[in-house]
């Protein structure tokens, strides 16, 4: 899991990520980003019951997203970083979904 502070948890940050942060987006995932005033990258997963009603899946979709942005947490750029995740996730293996979720980080400037 993700510590504290690298957690998006506040509404008004994830109400600010939606109305003024960009998009970037991928074949089952979908990244909001936004500048933050930190020296850390925060994130946040968004895994809504019509990905899959069991919340076994969810949970188990938002621990390999987890896993996936840990090297990401300590970066010089500062991001706030929802990730939505679309139903076609459940399908995938971790391999997919760690090789989506990066090819998107790398995307929007982020590097290991």
């Amino acid at each position: 899991m993700l510590v504290k502070n690298g957690k998006i948890s506040k509404k008004r940050d994830f109400d600010n990520i939606f109305k003024k942060g960009k998009s970037a987006s991928g074949a089952f995932l979908i990244l909001k980003f936004i500048k933050n005033n930190l020296e850390i990258n925060r994130f946040a997963f968004i895994v809504s019951k019509k990905v899959s009603p069991k919340a076994v899946v969810r949970n188990k979709i938002r621990r390999r997203l987890s896993e996936t942005t840990k090297k990401f947490k300590n970066g010089a750029t500062g991001l706030d970083i929802i990730f939505l995740v679309l139903p076609t996730a459940r399908e995938k293996s971790f391999l997919e979904t760690k090789e989506e979720a990066i090819k998107l980080l790398n995307k929007i400037g982020l590097t290991e």
